[in-house]
């Protein structure tokens, strides 16, 4: 029978759902592999042919490891909770858990019938309460705990109440909050509950502060920096804004230096690895103290000076100016009334802009004089204090100094506001050049330090500020404690509530904490989060719980350790469970998740660790991002009048040119091999029923462009459609087959077609002329041989590197091969489809079956090994020319001599036609090359 695709795959998948063939176990003797996808957010539509890329190459690469030898843990799960959910429970009013449930329906159905070969009895729901139990117990544990400088881990809450109560503050080196203050222990033991709680909040891992957030008002809720692109809603495209607002925030910051110097233990791709050394942005500096002028006169100040970092102590003597960020809390303080309005006004502007866009906008050099004045501590000179958005108030101190002769925007700030621009070298050369010690550029107007390199001028500056009392050596990072709050409905519930307006945590054993019902999933009318609607909801029917739920990233920051052991009652997973799959192998997902997931996964693992809970410090070994597969857009060309008016006139591609057009995007599932079903058009479009269509030879041919995979472009390929038509290993294949797994590459339907060809040639290859199954038990021939173990070969080196679209061409060869050599040897097919299996898992288990092996699945069969000995070049195909004219090919061992050469080539019965009984006047014989006879 001729390949039947649609019964062999369905018969498949419920082998191996019903068998649970892909079960990992939970110990074995055998090596141990864990391979992760980033697992999907379900959304309505389901999955396009550009979101399974990364799937199928980790389960090519997973049933490959268990060709191996492996014991392989694939899990798959949903990270259920979110904001589009939401949005849609707002917009129709039906809960977020059954469309959440719908949709995972459906994705399990399309991710089941691709073939993949995960352990669903592992599969985890971040919206699932045994879920998220254990995020919202992580959280307990982070409030449970403080960064300890000294053993340089995070450490239980106790052993810091016992520094207090033993030796007080003094003593006590932790990440903490800027404004804790110093006590005795005579101090602590008189605090009171309320006031203890108050400023243990400001060492805890996690406590609430008041921050600058994007704030959307459309939405309701706090986006994350990656969630706003230009100042709007990357859903919904509304305006967001900044704002200060009560919010939890974690002390990632503690941890910077560890998730610095941990990205050279890992297998990560460089520009990954770069995008995180940024966002933590670790700078080597100095702290200074600016004194405000007149600051006894200024209401409302606690200190008198305000603090800089910089690191570039050594221009301290060439700043013009100071700049606080916008929202910086000592700004209307500072603000005399003459430039209140300015300042204001300003403010408001800023606002408008998201965090990314003040930090990447280098060109623009606005801000507001606030009418005040601080004074240069090493030099003495009265500076003028200015406001900028390009300042932030989380980066530093939220306060820089303005240095026109060193820096470009600064020097731009100086010149649109006419300040002064001290010159502090003695050449014209960029300031920065003189940062590299071996230099020996000079300081001129800088006081004491004049004539001094950059290293003597950076050290004698540090030591002098140190000596002063105004300032010192100090390494920053650039990186922020992370929010950790969105005002939404559909996130896990934060296990606290408030008593005297002090967060408390609920016990464990009331644990998981559950999402209440709601009338509507919108603020309230008084402008509280949604929970905020919850009635009767509350600690202790009289304690507030918490009304904001967590962000997007908790539940996905820890779920590679629920996969080890998803059903565990009485801990997130068991020791010994943690113990024996240690940490991930091989992790698969998208690069735009560097600065977000992959940073917070990092973070909470690392904490994990410190308090004994996990075993190793980083969770990815090695870490691969799949490249996009971008849309193959399809264009009709409408004919527009003088007035730009669009007509009734579509013309085909090659005439556009004749006529004044514009571009209309067409649905690529009409088109094939650019040409329109104009038919399907018409439904498509009904408003061009009637239309004319003027086609070229018969035919009206779409306009062709890569752009973004999207519903607006109607450029979406289902893969549902393509498995009905070519079925699922097709698909596999030729995801592979369209370039390198970690490039963005164009998807072209058109090109299915060869891969699905093969897929026939090849099951051709066990079958007769009359498709009856078709396969000997004789002696493989040495080219046969050849060919299996050049593609054995072959393919065990593309997997390793991940190079699998090298693979499948590899494949392609290797059956031409063998259907030429017509081979039907069982030894040489059966282990040709252990080899092709992890690619083509459907037809190679029915071949599999059909060569006499038993009921079970080929997927814990044994990868054939390579042997070299049959890649031994032994005999060439010598090539016989009469005269210079190549006649035929004869294959010779290539051990014989040129003389036994000429005896066997004259003796062939095809040679002796075509000498036709002359005698040859010379035999040249090149070895290994070439036989010419000259007659």
């Amino acid at each position: 029978m001729d390949y039947q695709f649609k019964e062999i795959e369905q018969k498949w998948q419920e082998f191996w759902a019903q068998n649970q063939t892909f079960k990992a176990e939970d110990h074995s003797a055998k090596p141990k592999f864990y391979v992760l996808d980033m697992f999907p957010y379900p959304s309505g539509a389901g999955l396009h042919v550009g979101h399974p890329l990364g799937y199928i190459a980790s389960d090519i690469f997973t049933r490959y490891k268990r060709l191996k030898g492996y014991n392989v843990l694939h899990p798959m799960g949903y990270d259920s909770f979110g904001l589009p959910a939401e949005q849609y429970a707002i917009q129709t009013g039906q809960h977020p858990a059954l469309t959440t449930e719908v949709n995972i329906n459906t994705y399990r159905r399309q991710l089941d019938q691709i073939g993949f070969s995960f352990d669903w009895s592992k599969e985890v729901r971040t919206s699932d309460p045994e879920y998220y139990k254990w995020t919202q117990w992580i959280f307990m544990q982070l409030f449970n705990s403080w960064y300890n400088k000294e053993t340089d881990r995070a450490e239980d809450i106790t052993s810091l109440i016992e520094k207090f109560n033993v030796s007080g503050s003094a003593d006590v080196k932790a990440v903490c909050d800027e404004d804790t203050k110093s006590f005795l222990p005579s101090d602590w033991a008189t605090m009171s509950p309320e006031e203890k709680q108050r400023e243990l909040l400001k060492y805890r891992l996690t406590y609430l502060r008041e921050s600058t957030v994007n704030w959307c008002p459309a939405l309701g809720t706090v986006l994350a920096n990656d969630e706003v692109i230009g100042g709007y809603s990357e859903r919904g495209g509304h305006p967001v804004e900044q704002k200060k607002m009560m919010q939890w925030s974690m002390r990632i910051s503690a941890y910077a230096e560890r998730l610095l110097q941990g990205l050279n233990t890992i297998d990560w791709p460089e520009p990954v690895k770069e995008m995180q050394r940024n966002w933590i942005g670790k700078s080597v500096g100095a702290s200074v103290r600016f004194k405000i002028e007149d600051a006894a006169e200024i209401s409302g100040l606690t200190e008198d000076f305000i603090e800089v970092f910089t690191t570039r102590v050594d221009t301290i003597f060439g700043v013009s100016y100071l700049v606080l960020a916008p929202e910086h809390e000592l700004v209307i303080a500072l603000t005399k009334p003459a430039q209140l309005d300015g300042v204001n006004n300003y403010i408001a502007q800023t606002k408008k802009k998201s965090e990314l866009d003040r930090m990447s906008d280098v060109k623009t050099v606005s801000g507001a004089f606030t009418g005040s004045y601080v004074i240069n501590p090493v030099s003495g000179e009265r500076v003028q204090l200015w406001i900028a958005d390009y300042v932030l108030a989380g980066y530093g101190t939220g306060a820089v100094m303005g240095v026109p002769s060193g820096d470009q925007r600064d020097w731009l700030f100086a010149t649109n506001f006419n300040l002064p621009i001290v010159q502090i070298l003695d050449s014209q050369k960029d300031i920065e050049t003189q940062a590299d010690s071996t230099k020996e550029g000079k300081y001129i107007n800088s006081g004491f330090i004049n004539g001094m390199t950059y290293a003597e001028a950076t050290e004698t500056l540090n030591n002098w500020l140190e000596a002063e009392g105004v300032g010192k050596a100090k390494i920053n990072y650039r990186m922020r404690d992370a929010i950790f709050g969105r005002q939404r409905y559909w996130g896990e519930p934060i296990p606290v509530y408030f008593k005297d307006g002090l967060p408390y945590l609920i016990k464990e054993e009331e644990l998981p904490l559950l999402l209440p019902e709601i009338d509507k999933y919108l603020p309230t009318e008084s402008g509280e989060p949604p929970l905020g609607r919850a009635e009767n909801w509350s600690y202790e029917h009289q304690y507030e719980y918490e009304l904001s739920t967590m962000p997007g990233w908790a539940g996905s920051s820890w779920y590679w350790y629920r996969y080890m052991d998803a059903k565990n009652k009485s801990a997130f997973a068991s020791e010994q469970a943690i113990e024996y799959w240690q940490d991930v192998d091989l992790y698969i997902g998208g690069s735009e998740h560097a600065t977000g997931h992959l940073l917070y996964s990092r973070f909470w693992n690392k904490f994990l660790k410190d308090l004994g809970h996990v075993k190793v410090e980083e969770p990815f070994k090695k870490l691969i991002n799949q490249g996009m597969i971008q849309g193959r857009s399809n264009f009709v060309y409408r004919v527009v009048d003088e007035e730009g008016k669009g007509t009734n006139t579509l013309v085909s591609y090659g005439l556009r040119k004749d006529y004044k057009t514009t571009p209309l995007h067409v649905d690529v599932n009409i088109v094939e091999n650019e040409i329109l079903n104009i038919t399907q058009f018409k439904v498509f479009r009904p408003e061009f029923a009637d239309a004319e269509f003027i086609l070229e030879n018969g035919k009206y041919i779409c306009g062709v462009e890569v752009e973004k995979m999207s519903k607006s472009k109607f450029n979406v390929v289902n893969p549902d459609v393509l498995i009905a038509s070519y079925g699922a290993d097709t698909l596999r294949m030729y995801e592979m087959f369209l370039g390198p797994l970690e490039q963005s590459k164009p998807w072209n339907t058109n090109g299915i077609e060869g891969v699905f060809k093969f897929l026939r040639k090849f099951w051709r290859l066990f079958h007769n002329d009359a498709w009856v199954f078709n396969v000997s038990d004789s002696v493989p021939s040495k080219a046969e041989l050849k060919a299996l173990h050049k593609i054995i070969k072959k393919v065990q080196d593309d997997v390793e590197r991940f190079s699998f679209n090298t693979s499948v061409s590899s494949f392609m060869i290797a059956v031409n091969e063998l259907t030429e050599l017509k081979c039907k040897n069982r030894q040489v097919l059966e282990d040709l489809v252990v080899v092709l299996s992890p690619y083509a898992p459907h037809i190679c288990e029915e071949l599999w079956a059909s060569l006499g092996n038993d009921a079970g699945s080929l997927s814990y069969a044994k990868y054939p090994e390579f042997n070299p000995a049959f890649m031994v070049e032994d005999e060439f195909s010598y090539p016989v020319s009469v005269n210079g004219k190549t006649r035929l090919n004869l294959n010779l061992s290539l051990t014989l001599e040129a003389k036994e050469i000429e005896e066997i080539v004259l003796a062939d019965e095809q040679v002796q036609k075509y000498l036709e009984g002359k005698t040859p006047k010379k035999v040249i014989i090149v070895k290994g090359r070439i036989v010419n006879i000259v007659i």
